[in-house]
């Protein structure tokens, strides 16, 4: 049975272009470690009397993401979490604490976790319009903030949606509130993909604390690549006090969502962030957005309707007949599908998937 399974991830793995997960990872020396139990619970920068994990190594990331997304030199924190969505439960967890009268708002390109953690939270929301390419409707949004100036905000921002990885400009809604005279707000950036590589980008998208977010979440398994899925979330320690508690149990304190924590994951972020660098991040993005750009000329030269957000690597295109997306796994919504060329994906991937494509309308 497992050689079995090999087998199929190996076969379905190499065709893969629909979702965000980067696949050209090598943690081969990380090989002994899977022998430990390796558990990084309670709070990171806290020590623990469970001393079987990988604290160090997870107070790099967060140090290191802290750093890239210009968080405020005394007052920042975070830990390693299993995926953006976590993040994003945390992000909206401190502002309920700080917030607990507030109105969240969010978009309807929003990914669906955050309806479903709005829901375990309990906290009301409204959702607000797009524009055709998937960022937020800012008339909207400030148009309805103004019908409801009486009550806190909570804002969640996209920095890259789940179809068009559109971004919302946190810039613009810092505006927005500024001109409704609205004091009391907290801004969360889902960031899962686009936040791991905005501060490479020239111009920078409004997207980080200097730009007014409160708290970033981002995806491990997606721009960097890990074979467990993690991300990282980064808020103010200032807001994180307001609901740590001492667990004596553990020796610890109770900061984050869950109580054990996967102590791997931390470890293969730190050793790829050890191993690419700055200049590794950056070398992976502006090969992302070549091989993006690229598609969309060899898809328009084709007669295909594709396109992509500015300084994205995320091209939508008309959604191909069921075989062809079933094979290349190209997730769809209302007819339209896409490609998501991350560091791994190479142009000759995209030249098999549009030959496939163009010899299909050829038989319709």
């Amino acid at each position: 049975m497992l050689e079995g399974l090999l087998t199929e991830v190996q076969d379905h793995t190499r065709h893969f272009l629909g979702y965000p997960v980067s696949k050209d990872f090598d943690y081969r020396p990380l090989f002994p470690f899977l022998q430990y139990p390796l558990n990084n619970l309670g709070d990171p920068f806290v020590d623990s009397t469970y001393t079987v994990g990988s604290r160090e190594m997870e107070k790099y990331v967060v140090e290191f993401f802290a750093r890239l997304f210009r968080a405020p030199a005394n007052d920042w924190w975070g830990y390693v979490t299993n995926g953006g969505s976590e993040g994003n439960l945390y992000g909206l967890y401190l502002a309920r604490e700080l917030y607990p009268k507030a109105m969240v708002y969010y978009s309807e390109a929003t990914h669906y976790s955050v309806q479903k953690n709005l829901h375990l939270l309990n906290m009301p929301s409204i959702m607000i319009r797009t524009l055709p390419n998937g960022e937020i409707d800012y008339d909207d949004l400030e148009q309805t903030m103004s019908m409801n100036r009486h009550m806190p905000v909570i804002m969640l921002a996209n920095i890259g949606t789940t179809m068009t990885e559109a971004r919302d400009d946190i810039g613009r809604i810092k505006n927005i509130l500024k001109r409704l005279a609205i004091r009391h707000h907290y801004i969360h950036a889902d960031g899962a993909l686009s936040g791991s590589y905005c501060a490479f980008l020239d111009p920078r998208p409004a997207f980080d604390f200097v730009d007014g977010a409160d708290s970033i979440a981002i995806s491990g398994h997606k721009f960097i690549g890990s074979p467990i899925p993690c991300g990282v979330v980064v808020a103010k320690k200032s807001y994180r006090d307001r609901i740590a508690r001492s667990v004596a149990y553990i020796g610890s304190m109770d900061t984050t969502i869950t109580g054990s924590r996967n102590g791997h994951s931390p470890l293969f972020l730190w050793y790829a962030l050890k191993s690419l660098g700055l200049a590794g991040l950056e070398k992976r993005a502006r090969h992302s957005l070549s091989v993006a750009a690229y598609t969309v000329d060899r898809f328009r030269e084709n007669g295909i309707d594709a396109w992509r957000n500015p300084d994205s690597i995320t091209v939508v295109f008309p959604e191909p007949s069921g075989n062809i997306r079933r094979k290349w796994q190209l997730a769809s919504e209302n007819g339209w599908s896409h490609v998501i060329c991350m560091p791994n994906v190479e142009t000759v991937q995209i030249d098999a998937l549009l030959a496939e494509m163009t010899a299909a309308s050829v038989m319709v």
